[in-house]
């Protein structure tokens, strides 16, 4: 059975490119566009992992992540933030939501961000 993940970002091009790689790598994807209609596809869902960018519209990352984390089935669901902010406040903020991993979006190409998606779900034990 492939595992489930949820992408929440809004940008179109990088959310397309990440649904389109992960589903080739066979996982199954979830593509959410902004922090709200990412909380509510990850209680419909339940995915095995969050990919989450931090600035979004509606609700940012962090809170999208405290939220699941509120939950019995979020509370240690393994999250990713991936992001262009590069700001050490920013990065100790995610961290505090238990986060596996910070990943700043000009330093990585899909194919990292696949490897450390893998690596989150093996630590997780969800491999």
């Amino acid at each position: 059975m492939s595992k489930k993940i949820l992408v929440v970002e809004d940008e179109p091009v990088l959310s397309k490119a990440l649904d389109f790689k992960l589903k080739d790598e066979g996982f199954e994807v979830i593509v959410a566009h902004d922090g709200a209609e990412g909380l509510e596809l990850a209680e419909k869902s339940q995915p095995d992992i969050i990919l989450c960018d931090i600035r979004m519209p509606k609700m940012d990352g962090c809170s999208m992540i405290r939220a699941v984390r509120e939950t019995a089935w979020g509370k240690n669901l393994p999250a990713i933030m991936l992001t262009n902010i590069n700001d050490p406040a920013k990065v100790a903020e995610a961290m505090k939501h238990n986060v596996l991993s910070y990943l700043v979006k000009s330093d990585m190409d899909l194919a990292q961000v696949v490897e450390k998606v893998r690596d989150g779900l093996t630590k997780a034990g969800k491999k």
